[in-house]
This record gives C-alpha cells, structure tokens and sequence, in this order.
C-alpha cells in the first residue's frame, strides 16, 4: 500500500467516531483518521466516548438523552474541531443540544460554545482545506469506476451539507447522477424499526434509483443509511457495491481507485 506523504500538523482535531462506525463500520472511522492526517491534522480520539443522546432524543426520552449528551459536553471543550464521520450525529450536537439543555443555562452555553466547531466529516475537509492542497492531494487521476452519491436527509437537511462531498468526489470519482438523491433511504433510525412496512417501501425506492443510475458503487455520508442500503442491495443479488465516502476518499489519496 502506497505511503502518505505527511505534512507538519497544521491543526488539532478530534474524531466522535459514532456507535455505528465503532460497532460496525470500524473501517470508516480509520479512513477517516488516514484521510485527516494526509491532509495535515493532528488527530486525537477519546477511547471514553459513548453515544451522542440521539437516539434516546428522538425517541422522546430526553431524560435518558441528557446524561449521554452531559458526558459528551465533558469531553469536549469546544476550543478545537470536533469530526463526525455521520450526519446525523453531527446535527444531533450542532442543533438540537441547545432545545435538550434549554433549562440548563450551564450546559446550554458549553453546547452553544462546542456547536461551533463540531464538524460532519467531508464538510471539514472541504472548507477547511485550500484548493491547492486539495488539488495536490487529489489531483492524480479518477478511477473507471462510476458513483452515485445518496444525499443523507440530516446531512443535507439540517446541516446543509450538500455541495462539499459532490465536490469532493468530482476530485476523484466519476459521479452520476442518481434520481431522486434527496429523497431519504427509509432508514432513520428507529424509525425503520417502527414502521418497517413504511421503511421498506421507501429502500425499494431507493434502490431503484441506484440501479436506474448505472452506478458501480453508491456513497453517502452516514454508515447507517449505507448499511440500510447495502442490506437491501445484498437482498436483490445487485452487484453494486456500498461504501463510505471516507473509504473513497482515502482510496483516492492512497492512489487505490
């Protein structure tokens, strides 16, 4: 495997690298860790983390959220950024910490002070970093291979991050096109588990799509509606292949196509 060359740290960053990347998807979170210091960064990771509160949040159980979100706020001081390989997650502390703690004048400031410097992953990578590093670093080449990228509803909704991974890909990956991109995949979260019949309706949707846009691989932002993806895919016998943008992103800077 082809070697970085590794710049002096230019920056100090910390990965949240989210309960389904850390029980799942363990190789996202190390393309995400590979792509971070090729680009520069110092990066650091808090063997303590646990879950953000989100699923208890959107479940209703804002008691149970409170001490998960109270524990997160104590990691992280909000003075350095804070890099989430997950939408979802990211929207989760970026914007919803404030309406949890809005009784909690303490907590509300140290949420409001972390807010703005948390990060979804290709959001931090493409406005954090100069075209001409970009370019240095992504500028050898695209691989055969065409991608269509399915745009995660909290990323694109409620982060607005939308235009930085196209951007990204476009750098290194032949992107097509894929209808309906916006429209969500029936995952989120429980409610997949809740309304499963709701749930996979829409997958079968999705999945259309995806064949219908002749892609090789899909991508998105978040492991979870890829996972959710993938296992519809697999049900098919579809020889799409699933995978993290982090994963494309460092196959690109490791010159693996």
């Amino acid at each position: 495997m082809p070697e970085f060359t590794f710049h002096e740290p230019r920056n100090r960053v910390h990965l949240f690298v989210t309960c389904v990347v850390d029980q799942f998807f363990p190789e996202v979170g190390e393309a995400v860790v590979r792509t971070l210091r090729a680009l520069g960064d110092e990066v650091h990771f808090n063997t303590t983390q646990t879950c953000c509160g989100q699923p208890a949040f959107n479940s209703g159980y804002w008691n149970d959220a409170k001490p998960l979100a109270r524990r997160f706020l104590s990691q992280y001081d909000g003075t350095e950024p804070v890099i989430m390989p997950s939408g979802s997650c990211a929207a989760m502390v970026r914007n919803y910490y404030h309406e949890l703690f809005a009784d909690d004048p303490v907590n509300l400031r140290r949420a409001e002070r972390l807010a703005r410097n948390v990060y979804e992953f290709t959001e931090y990578v493409a406005e954090k970093m100069d075209d001409e590093r970009l370019d240095e670093l992504f500028g050898s080449g695209r691989p055969d291979r065409k991608v269509a990228f399915h745009e995660a509803c909290h990323t694109r909704r409620e982060l607005g991050v939308d235009a930085q991974p196209k951007a990204l890909l476009d750098r290194i990956a032949d992107r097509v096109e894929l209808p309906q991109a916006e429209v969500c995949c029936g995952f989120g979260g429980t409610f997949s588990v809740k309304y499963p019949d709701i749930s996979g309706a829409m997958l079968s949707d999705k999945l259309d799509n995806i064949e219908a846009s002749g892609a090789d691989v899909v991508t998105a932002c978040d492991s979870s509606c890829l996972m959710h993806i993938r296992g519809g895919l697999r049900r098919r016998g579809s020889d799409v292949r699933v995978t993290h943008i982090a994963e494309i992103l460092v196959a690109g800077l490791e010159g693996r196509g």
